[in-house]
């Protein structure tokens, strides 16, 4: 098998706009040319979130572009797509999603190293413009101190 490059495409605003509580590895169930899509990075989780549908949890907003080489049979690049977590962890994402006002956004997609695509999806709780602007001194320190420890050691 040919060597596979690593695969990771975060939502780096997902963690900007949301608190996120808890994380969950699932699979995705793809079509046809998605996966070779995705293999050669054109994909973007930018705006996505999860939603239940009869006892299944989808995805939306979740855009894999065509595939280059694709013919007719290309897949449609935003269309909603299914994730497959144990029966456990979807009641669990259940019960919080309804019961404490909290949503479902899509962190990461990433390749195992079976080659197949999975997508970390956090249960996540909103932040107000404040706790975002907290949020970015916090980083803003980390960040400093970090290069103050790199000119110390030097």
């Amino acid at each position: 098998m040919a060597e596979q490059k690593n695969i990771n495409i975060r939502n780096k605003r997902a963690t900007f706009d949301y608190e996120i509580l808890e994380e969950f590895v699932a699979g995705v169930v793809l079509v046809g040319t998605e996966i070779k899509s995705i293999r050669a990075g054109k994909a973007s989780l930018t705006d996505s979130f999860c939603y239940f549908d009869r006892n299944e949890l989808w995805i939306r907003g979740v855009n894999i572009a065509e595939y280059a080489w694709g013919t007719c049979n290309n897949h449609a690049p935003r269309r909603d797509r299914k994730l497959l977590l144990t029966a456990r962890e979807l009641e669990k994402l259940r019960r919080a999603g309804q019961d404490r006002g909290l949503t479902i956004v899509g962190l990461r997609l990433f390749l195992n190293e079976r080659g197949l695509a999975k997508i970390v999806v956090g249960l996540a709780r909103g932040r107000k413009a404040y706790d975002k602007r907290e949020y970015l001194k916090e980083n803003d320190a980390r960040r400093e101190m970090d290069k103050a420890m790199k000119d110390h050691r030097r």
